[in-house]
This record gives structure tokens, sequence and C-alpha cells, in this order.
């Protein structure tokens, strides 16, 4: 075979997805979480002056994660390991943790990163427990969910946790604008885009740097090619974004107006007002799990006592909707919004907060009852801290005619159920309780 042959069908260049070139070496050229790395900041003086702690960085796909590992990669003199939680097991953590350990017994350091860290199993979290409490590895871990809750509390223990933020739509938009001008983007090419465009990528790509650098990616791919460069025309962009129109703004107005709509016609107990409100909003592209926040949300604010199980729905909706995704978790916000909307309806847990807090921003000194008091110690004890507490399952009506509100408060009604639902028996009980407590049999 000739070496014209091989040129043409044996060798091809190898492709690099757009987000993996605007992948910045260095903390210059990285876009958004000024909390973290803004000029001043820690973790940008951590990173700076190589003296990394072991760290989790938490936070949505998309927002700077494993860039910044990649960055950290470039600056420290430590030796620098690219796990994957997903490919590795117990045996690759044992192989790479020995050479760690012989690393630091001549004084070098040994940077770990595993991407994904919530997918190990605990088995395979508590491997490398033993090198990062005696310093032969500095372990940064990736993870789109809570660590509190999927990495081992003696590992997260001894990690500080980095919260990075979706992206604001500016950081995408100024991303973007780069990515046409960098020579590792489309710099190289001439093309033709609006600033409304790049906006409307910015905004559907919801807080998410890859899928923004993606649909940019795509819609400059299936561009009209022309004379004088590349231009991208709407018709492209929304199918490039596969809608059949394209994102509202929302953070402007139509978007508050429909998720206002969505929750009034809840509130108004109209199942099929709620259910074309909600198709609205997720047809349009609107974030599954921001409608089902606002979901649980109304759970307690608009039902509340009167049906206690419209919370735990409310919230098992959600987590159905974050591991599920769209377009299949449009029928649990249904089931969920028609829920909400058929449930009895009670504002009263709403309006006793609001009532305690007019008090509690008022009267931020008044004094704790000294009986309910806490007495760890001696000296509390002697200063009558405790005195006079009944613990009310001692008693047969297991509770006490015991003051439990500050004396400048007492009397003060903050919860006021108004019978709807199940909250017709709470507002009966409520009744005999301070009957009972004022002296009178309530029961």
């Amino acid at each position: 075979m000739s070496m014209e042959q091989m040129s043409l069908f044996d060798v091809q260049e190898t492709y690099h997805p757009l987000a993996s070139r605007m992948r910045p070496d260095d903390l210059d050229g990285f876009v958004g979480q000024e909390h973290l790395l803004g000029e001043g900041r820690l973790l940008r003086q951590l990173i700076e002056q190589d003296r990394i702690p072991s760290m989790i960085f938490w936070g949505p796909p998309g927002v700077g994660k494993t860039t910044l590992a990649g960055i950290i990669a470039h600056r420290t003199n430590a030796r620098f390991i690219n796990f994957s939680a997903v490919t590795s097991g117990i045996k690759e953590i044992k192989e790479v943790m020995a050479q760690a350990e012989q690393s630091r017994r001549v004084g070098a350091k040994t940077v770990v990163f595993v991407d994904e860290i919530h997918r190990f199993n605990k088995a395979q979290q508590d491997a490398f427990l033993p090198y990062v409490e005696k310093g032969s590895i500095i372990l940064i871990g990736a993870t789109t969910e809570n660590p509190s809750f999927e990495i081992n509390s003696a590992l997260l223990s001894r990690c500080r946790v980095f919260v990075l933020q979706a992206l604001k739509t500016e950081d995408l938009v100024k991303l973007l604008d780069r990515t046409l001008k960098s020579d590792s983007g489309f710099g190289y090419l001439n093309i033709h885009i609006t600033d409304d465009m790049l906006h409307m990528i910015a905004e559907f790509a919801n807080g998410d740097a890859r899928t923004a650098l993606n649909v940019l990616e795509m819609a400059v791919t299936n561009g009209d090619i022309g004379p004088d460069g590349t231009t991208v025309s709407m018709e492209t962009l929304k199918q490039c974004i596969g809608k059949k129109s394209l994102l509202y703004d929302k953070k402007g107005e139509e978007h508050y107006n429909l998720i206002s709509a969505l929750h009034k016609s809840m509130r108004n107990s109209d199942p099929d007002a709620a259910v074309y409100w909600l198709a609205r909003m997720l047809e349009a592209g609107e974030d599954p799990l921001y409608v089902a926040r606002r979901v649980v949300r109304f759970a307690s604010e608009d039902v509340g006592l009167a049906d206690s199980q419209a919370m735990p729905l409310a919230v098992a909706a959600y987590q159905a909707c974050h591991f599920i995704g769209m377009p299949e978790c449009n029928v649990i916000l249904s089931h969920a919004v028609i829920y909400m909307a058929m449930a009895p309806k009670s504002n009263a847990a709403d309006a006793a907060y609001i009532r305690a807090k007019a008090d509690a921003e008022t009267m931020l000194a008044e004094p704790v009852p000294l009986n309910i008091r806490n007495a760890p110690t001696k000296l509390m004890a002697d200063l009558d801290y405790g005195k006079g507490y009944i613990y009310a399952h001692d008693t047969a009506e297991k509770m006490a005619r015991m003051q439990c509100l500050p004396d400048s408060l007492v009397g003060r009604e903050y919860y006021k159920p108004d019978g709807q639902g199940a909250e017709a028996a709470l507002k009966k009980r409520l009744e005999e309780i301070k009957a009972w407590k004022r002296g009178e049999n309530g029961f």
C-alpha cells in the first residue's frame, strides 16, 4: 500500500469535541464561580500557591468541576492521577495508593482526581481513607450529588467541600463569544450568529457550559456556508435546540407569568388549568426541577396540614424528576400537580410562620423561659436552668400546663387552623389542648 493510499484511507484526524478544545489550562481562562475563584478568594489562593487540601467539588453538570481539576494538574508540582469512578475498582485503587505511599516516603506528593466519586461504593471509598489520613495522597472528588449523603462521613470529614454553582446566562454568553474568537474554538472560521442567538443558547443550556458549547458546535456544523463564512440561521438553531419554539427567557416576564399561572391554578383547585400551564412550561424547555421545587413549596404553603401527604408526594416527585429527567418526568409532574390541585387547601402553616416572623424580627432578645432552658452543667442548674420543667411523657395527658413562650409573648397565637381537610381534626384537638391548659376539662 502506498503512502498516498494510507493518507487517504487509513490515517484519520482525531476529533476533539468543542467542549474539550475550549477547556482552559489556567484560572484566567475559567468562566464563572467568582465566589470561589475571584481575586483573593480561598480556592484561587490554594490553587495558585499549590497548597490544595483534599477536597470535593460539588455542583451540577457542566459547571467546571473537571476543568478545575485539569487546571490543578497543570499547576501542581505533585504527580497527578485521574481516576474514573465508573471504570475503576478496589484493585486499581490499591495499586495507585501503594505507588502514592512509595512517593510519599521520598517526599513527593500525589494528587488523585476522582470524577463522579458518588459512584464509588462504601468499600471503594474506604480504600482511599487511610492514604488521605496519613497524607499519602491529596484527594479531589467531583460529584453532582450531595456529598453529605453520597460520600462516607469519615472520608468527607477529611475533605473541604467547595460548592460550584450553575453558570449564569452572562457567563455562558461570555464563553460562547470567546469560543467564536478563539483559535481553539471557531476563531479560524468566520461565523455569523447574532447576540440574541447566543443568549438563546445560553438560556437553553441552563447553567451547563458543556451543553452550551455542544449546541453552538451543532449550530455551526449545520450552518449555511457561503463565500464570506458560515451563517447560523434562526431555523437552524431551532432544529439544534430541538424545540418547536425557542425557550422563553427564564428571567423574563413570561417565565414568571407561567409559574404564577400554574401556582394559582393549583391553589384554585383547577387541575385542567394547572396541567395546561405545566405543559406550557415543560414544552418551552423549562427545567423540570425548577417546577418540582415550586410544587414542593406549594405543598406546604397552600395545602399544608389539610393534607400532610402532599409534602412527601411533592418531594418524591422532585427526586423522581432528578433521576429520570425529561421527557419521561413530565407524567410525574402531571401526577404531582393534579394531586396538589385536588387536595384540600390550608395556608395556616404559612400564615403561622409569617405571624411568628413578625414577632421574632421585632423581639430578638426575648429570653427563653428558665423552665425550658438546657442545663448541661451544675452552674446552669444552680442558676435555675430547667427548674420547673415537666417531661410531657410522664403525664397522663402527655402535656403539661407549662409556659413555653417568652413572658412578653404569653397568649400569642400563630397557628390558626381553618378546618379544611385533615386540619378539621387538628383544629378540634388544638381547641381541646388550649381549654385543658386554661384549666378547663378540654377532653
